[in-house]
Order: structure tokens, then C-alpha cells, then sequence
């Protein structure tokens, strides 16, 4: 479903040296896998994401998803079939809209340019239906403006406007980096029924070796721009920190 091919990326600090962020790395994922990936500050983690989100063009090689080559489409092209979550739940919201124009903010991400796309009846049901999965009575106040919301709420928010249209491929960018430890788990467990358990194939990026145990059925551990360690789902649930962090 999503394949890299000897993916090399550098960057370029104004002088002549270069800092390889993606060391020729190979990474092929079936459709319903739900990665997670790890590594220390550096490691090539956000870097994987950004070029297979289209955010960054690669040096060499390339990246496919459904057989279909793409590393020559901009990010615009490729939101059409890849839903995404940052880091930081602003980036995913608008503060000063309400719950319900995010949404439609959300949903006309994938819209033709020249299409009109407003909130009707139908619309604000679906809206309704989606957060009330977040059972804290949010579905009743629609018209809530997002920026009262708390960061745990915001990010959950995002999660389910990523998941309104048929994504192929979810990406997501240590989702829970800046959230306690309960709105955590209630983002992570959203993350899980909305799109891995749909079947559509994750990335998730994390510092949480918990998660990475829970969650998913593939974990790598990326290290100077390389795929250090890969471990299946059987493997992943009995590690120890040791056993990830130390590469010597």
C-alpha cells in the first residue's frame, strides 16, 4: 500500500556539509498496518513523515502508495488521499471558529477549489454523530468556539475531522506529545477505532514506548536517518526501554 524506496533526504546548513535525514531508507507497509515509529531528536522520524505527506521532495528515490508513484506531487495534491495530525492541536483547529466550521473547514480540504461546500441539515448531522464519540456532550454545542476548548479536546477534535473523508493513508505527528497522560490515552484509543480498526493504514510517530506496546501491529526505531530496528506486533508488546534505545 505505501512503499519507500531507498528514500535519501539531506539538509543543507549554508555551507558545504550536509546533514542526511534519510539514509537510503526502505520501508513498504500493507494496507491496514498501523506503524509506529520512534527514535531519538534527529533520528529522521519527522523528515519520514514530511516527505511521504509531500511537505518535502526527496533527494532520491521514491514512494508509492497503492502502486501509484508520488513523490513528485506537492502535499496539496496528496491531502486528497492523506489525512494528517500534528503535533500541536492549533495547527489541526481554528481558534476563533466554531466546532462545526471547523468541520467544514476539514471537509473542504478534499473539495474541488471551485466547489461551493456549506453546512446543512445532513452536514451537521454527520458532525453530531462523529463527536459524540468523544461521549462529553460536545455533539450539543456545536457552536462552541474551538479556542475554549482544552488542548486534549482540540486535539481529539482534529483526529475525528481527519477521519471525515475516505483517507487511504493517516499520518500522524506525535499526536499526543503535549497532552496529559488521560487525554492521551482517550486520543490514542480515537486514533485506533477511527482508522486503524477501519482498516486504513497509520503512521504514527511517538516517545511513548507504552503506546508503541498497545497500539499498532509494527513498531521501528529510527536512528541517523535509518530503520535501526523493526519489530512485529508479537515482538513489540514484551519489550523493555533497553531494548530499544540502546544501538550500541
Amino acid at each position: 500500500m505505501l512503499e519507500l524506496v531507498n528514500a535519501y533526504k539531506t539538509y543543507s546548513n549554508g555551507s558545504d556539509d550536509k546533514h542526511i535525514a534519510l539514509d537510503h531508507v526502505n520501508l513498504k507497509l500493507a494496507t491496514g498496518d498501523f506503524m509506529l515509529v520512534m527514535g531519538s531528536n534527529g533520528s529522521g522520524k519527522s523528515t519520514l513523515l514530511n516527505t511521504i505527506a509531500g511537505n518535502l521532495t526527496l533527494d532520491e528515490g521514491s514512494i508509492s502508495i497503492v502502486g501509484r508513484e508520488v513523490q513528485h506531487e506537492n502535499d496539496a495534491v496528496r491531502a486528497k488521499y492523506i489525512a494528517r495530525v500534528f503535533q500541536n492541536p492549533q495547527q489541526g483547529t481554528v481558534s476563533e471558529f466554531s466546532i462545526l466550521e471547523n468541520f467544514r473547514l476539514a471537509a473542504k480540504r478534499t473539495q474541488p477549489k471551485l466547489l461551493q461546500f456549506g453546512i446543512d441539515k445532513a452536514f451537521e448531522e454527520k458532525v453530531k454523530e462523529k463527536v459524540s464519540l468523544l461521549g462529553i456532550g460536545l455533539e450539543n454545542n456545536l457552536n462552541k468556539r474551538v479556542g475554549l476548548l482544552s488542548g486534549g479536546q482540540r486535539q481529539a477534535l482534529t483526529v475525528l475531522m481527519a477521519s471525515m473523508d475516505e483517507a487511504q493513508l493517516a499520518l500522524f505527528d506525535e499526536p499526543t506529545a503535549a497532552l496529559d497522560p488521560r487525554s492521551a490515552e482517550v486520543v490514542m484509543q480515537l486514533i485506533q477505532r477511527l482508522f486503524a480498526d477501519r482498516g486504513i493504514t497509520s503512521l504514527l510517530i511517538t516517545h511513548r514506548l507504552k503506546d508503541a506496546q498497545l497500539f499498532g501491529n509494527r513498531l521501528i526505531f529510527m536512528h541517523e536517518g535509518k530503520i535501526a530496528r523493526s519489530y512485529d506486533e508479537e515482538q513489540k508488546r514484551i519489550l523493555k526501554p533497553e531494548d530499544i534505545f540502546d544501538l550500541a
